[in-house]
This record gives C-alpha cells, structure tokens and sequence, in this order.
C-alpha cells in the first residue's frame, strides 16, 4: 500500500512538468520562416484576394511570436505581427494587423490548433470579434485563419486563409 502511495505521489507531481514540456515542444514546433499563399476577404459580400505571405515565428516554453507580411496584387503588402504567452493551456497576447492598433487575443490549444478569440482594436465587418486560428498540418505546414460573423446573415465567415510552409 504504502509503495502504491509513493507512486502514486511521484506520477502526479509529475503530470504539470510533462503539460509544460508538451506545450512547449508544439511552440518549438512553429518556430521558424514560413512562406505560402492564401485568401484574404478585403469586405464583406466581396471577393478574397489572393496573397503570396513571408513570415517568422520565434519560440520559447511560454511564448511565441509572429512577425509577417503578406502581398497582393503584386504591389500591395501589409504586415502582420502576434505576441503570445502561455500559461499551461491558456493563451493570451496581441495581434497587430492592416488597423496599425494592437488587438487582443485570449484562448487556449486543443491538440495542434490554438483557438484565440480575437477582440480587434476598431470594428471590422461590423463588431469587434473574431477567432483566430493557428494550426500546425503536419510537420513542414502552419494554417492560419480568422473567422468572423456577417453582422447581416450572422452567419460564420472565413476572412483570412493562409497556407504555409516552413522554408
């Protein structure tokens, strides 16, 4: 009984120390330069615009941060940045987009995807809301995308799509 006791004790002291290493080898596993292509949503009831995107992810065992930029048209591009900690499962940071202004981020991982909702610094498609997420295909790609809500039909909507690939 008592050996079972000891055990028993060691195994669960252990499981914080393997959540932490898990979350920071998926974060290890983002880092990197990136490139890829995908769809923006320039307005809502308009077309998406494709876009060819360059971007660095950097890691440690508690954050992570992007830093990007994406072109369209051949002459138009605009940068991207992400700063984002963890604690445990929990996400939270701040995401710099086309408005110039920080916006918040709040979420959590579930397997290879961090789901953030997104609280944007001005209006954009009507509210301030969104969710982003950041998912890890396979070993060589990164997806991200946000999704917003059309104030008119309510229905869900994709408003960015990048596909990308570790250089």
């Amino acid at each position: 009984m008592r050996m079972f006791s000891i055990a028993a004790l060691t195994a669960a002291s252990l499981i914080p120390v393997g959540a932490l290493a898990t979350e920071e080898d998926f974060l290890k596993s983002i880092e990197g330069n990136w490139t890829g292509s995908g769809k923006v949503l320039r307005k809502l009831g308009g077309e998406n615009v494709s876009v060819s995107c360059n971007m660095k992810s950097e890691a440690d065992a508690s954050s992570f941060s992007m830093d990007g930029s994406c072109r369209a048209l051949v002459v138009v591009t605009r940068g991207f940045k992400a700063k984002v900690n963890t604690s445990g499962n929990s996400y939270s940071g701040t995401y710099v987009g086309v408005s110039g202004k920080p916006s918040t981020l709040a979420g959590s991982r579930d397997g290879n995807t961090i789901n953030l909702d997104v609280t944007w610094a001005n209006e954009i498609y009507g509210d301030r809301k969104a969710t982003m997420l950041i998912q890890k295909v396979g070993e060589t790609g990164l997806r991200i995308k946000t999704v917003d809500k059309d104030p008119s039909s309510g229905e869900q909507i994709v408003t960015t799509e990048l596909d990308l690939k570790r250089e």
